[in-house]
């Protein structure tokens, strides 16, 4: 029972980490209509400024804080992401409005190129390490039920934690604010959406702004896990299967999403892979998305769409 604990709790944190990346995904395609596939890219892209502003920061300032060289790489690392979002407006969003989803989709393909580029460019390609102070070293709970205890990764706990909360505050942030009303009348129809006074380009970059922000907050806590490397762009490709049985248009579906498939990936490698010799884990999350686009293609919680003729 101890081990089917660890491997379950195992699964509910990889599947916290799954869900902070499909966020990315939801909140632009919620809030434009595009599915953004430079969401792998821009999560690289900023854990490169997290990595490199952390260890620039206390050269440039005189600091021996790592805490708060720390905190002044992140709102450096947050004001590249704005940038980036106000650039990649000005320069493709701008000039695509109402235009066909496979032209946006095409234009997200040639962002995650050219981000992929600039941030090996501008921060190094090399592998880098991110330290915010997350504990490494696991802990051994309900010792007195079960013989040595549940380990447990105490890092995974932080994680899950902060992808909880960041879950939470962007569900408050579209379900009660008048910005947050505004993302969901652009993503329904653009033009009626400006016909009523609100500020397409405006409202693009605050939604980019908030995706790179959960893409900062992702890679983070990616690069404080494995390092930051140039395979960090692939975390994209795990959170496809979860937006996919999530739906793309919800945000509580992407945790549901990303836990169903983290507990699905470990239950199923840990009891079924020794039967069929290993491997289960890479290939389950897409034969079950698989599933669900053949039964459900709007996914758990997304919106069912009706065309009337």
């Amino acid at each position: 029972m101890a081990f089917f604990l660890e491997a379950l709790f195992g699964g509910l944190m990889a599947g916290m980490l799954y869900s902070l990346v499909a966020l990315g995904f939801v909140l632009i395609f919620k809030a434009s209509g595009v599915f953004n596939f430079a969401q792998g890219a821009m999560v690289l892209f900023a854990a490169l400024a997290m990595a490199r502003f952390s260890e620039w920061v206390p050269g440039w300032l005189g600091i021996d804080s790592q805490f708060l060289a720390n905190v002044i790489a992140f709102v450096l690392a947050g004001a590249c992401m704005f940038v980036l979002a106000w650039t990649i407006e000005r320069l493709v969003l701008r000039h695509l409005v109402n235009q066909e989803g496979v032209t946006l989709l095409m234009a997200t393909l040639g962002i995650t190129y050219f981000l992929d580029g600039l941030g090996q460019g501008i921060f190094g390609s090399d592998i880098y390490k991110i330290d915010v102070g997350m504990p490494k070293d696991p802990v051994f709970l309900l010792g007195s039920i079960f013989e040595g205890g549940v380990m447990i990764n105490l890092e995974d706990v932080y994680a899950a934690c902060i992808a909880a909360l960041l879950v939470f505050v962007l569900s408050m942030f579209f379900q009660k604010t008048t910005t947050g009303r505004a993302l969901r009348a652009v993503a329904d129809d653009h033009q009626a959406a400006q016909s009523i006074g609100i500020p397409l380009n405006r409202i693009w970059v605050i939604v980019w702004f908030v995706a790179g922000l959960t893409a900062l907050v992702a890679g983070i806590i990616w690069g404080s896990k494995m390092g930051v490397q140039f395979s960090l762009t692939t975390v994209a490709l795990r959170a496809l299967p979860v937006i996919i049985l999530g739906g793309l248009t919800s945000v509580p579906g992407a945790i549901i999403g990303g836990l169903i498939i983290g507990v699905g990936e470990k239950l199923s490698e840990v009891y079924v892979g020794p039967m069929v010799g290993g491997g289960i884990e890479i290939w389950f999350a897409y034969v079950l998305a698989l599933v669900f686009l053949l039964f459900r293609p709007q996914g758990l919680f997304g919106e069912k769409i009706i065309d009337r003729v």
